[in-house]
Order: C-alpha cells, then sequence, then structure tokens
C-alpha cells in the first residue's frame, strides 16, 4: 500500500506529516513527532481515515497478494494501525495483519499509540521461526531491518537509496517481478 502518512500530508499540506521509517529511524521519535504534528493541527482520527478511505494499492499489489496465497502461507506485520487498516486490507481481500492500535478520546483525537511489544517484526519472525516454519522476510524502511535480519531470507523491497547504502548486505528487488522471482528461488528450492 502507498504511505498513509505522506497521504496524509498531501491532502492536508502539511508536509512535515511526509517523514516516514524511510527518514527517521527511531519509531517512537517519528510517532510522538507525528502525534505533536496531529494536536498541533487538530487532526482526529476521522480526518486521517477519510484520506485513507481514499488510497489504492500499489499496481500489481493484489495479484502479487493472489500469487502467494497460492504458493504458500503470508503475514503482513505492519507498524500501521488497525484503525488505519480496515479500508486498506479489505482492497487486498483481507491477508492476516499484524499491527499496532491508537489510543483516541472522546473527541476524536489521537493522544498516543500502543504497540503490539518491542520490535514487533523481529519477535513476529522469532515466533514463527520457534514454530519451525522457515521465514522469509521482506520491507523497504530502516523498521523492517530487524526482521529482515532475524528472518531465514530477508530481502529490501524497493527501498530509498539510504536503506540500500545502510544494509549492502540484504539482497533487494525493485518491483513485483523481481520479488516474485526471489520468492520463487526460495520457496521452490529449499
Amino acid at each position: 500500500m502507498p504511505e498513509v502518512w505522506i497521504n496524509v500530508a498531501k491532502k492536508t499540506g502539511i508536509e512535515k506529516l511526509k517523514l516516514t521509517t524511510r527518514d527517521i529511524q527511531n519509531y517512537d521519535e517519528l510517532m510522538q513527532y507525528r502525534l505533536k504534528i496531529l494536536d498541533e493541527h487538530n487532526l482526529t482520527i476521522q480526518d486521517l481515515q477519510s484520506v485513507i478511505s481514499t488510497i489504492k494499492p500499489l499496481d500489481g499489489a493484489l495479484e502479487f497478494t493472489k500469487w502467494l496465497r497460492e504458493v504458500t502461507r503470508f503475514v503482513i506485520v505492519s507498524d500501521t494501525f488497525v484503525e488505519f487498516a480496515q479500508p486498506l486490507m479489505a482492497q487486498l481481500e483481507f491477508p492476516f495483519l499484524l499491527c499496532h492500535s491508537l489510543e483516541i478520546n472522546a473527541s476524536g483525537q489521537i493522544t498516543n499509540y500502543k504497540l503490539r511489544q518491542p520490535d514487533p517484526k523481529r519477535k513476529t519472525v522469532e515466533a514463527y521461526k520457534s514454530l519451525e516454519y522457515k521465514v522469509i522476510a521482506f520491507g523497504d524502511s530502516y523498521n523492517d531491518i530487524s526482521m529482515l535480519k532475524a528472518a531465514d531470507i530477508g530481502i529490501l523491497y524497493c527501498p530509498p537509496a539510504n536503506v540500500i547504502a545502510d544494509y549492502p548486505e540484504l539482497p533487494v528487488a525493485k518491483n513485483y517481478i523481481e520479488l516474485r522471482a526471489m520468492l520463487e528461488k526460495y520457496i521452490f528450492t529449499e
């Protein structure tokens, strides 16, 4: 899916909301920054959800998730929030999603966020591996790195140049065709 916060920034004209985990490595620092901006501009969960409802999956995403369902089991582990995810996941035919939640007051202001646990992406990989699943993970940002390194196979998918430069040991797929070819190699040959 396209980045929610970038879409909110475009719709509201608040450029500061364009920063993502591609820019700020510390997730708590990023979220506290976002919450402060939302408060300064009196944006509510309803404001964000109205933008989110207009976001469409990236070209090829639905077909890719359908293919994944045919060849393996998969789970999306995301730093998004339950309160954001419903319209997005509906467009991908409801894949299994693990994500965080928001704390929202009676007037709809987002007052805080709640992580499921610290470093949830890495811990999810570790949990699946403890169940003796082979784990192949892909992601694009700094918040994905611990997950990619914990996985049996970690792949950077469409990452920015700074992430590639910081983690040159990770293979890179630049589109769904390259990612599918990498996954086919790992799924069908090992």
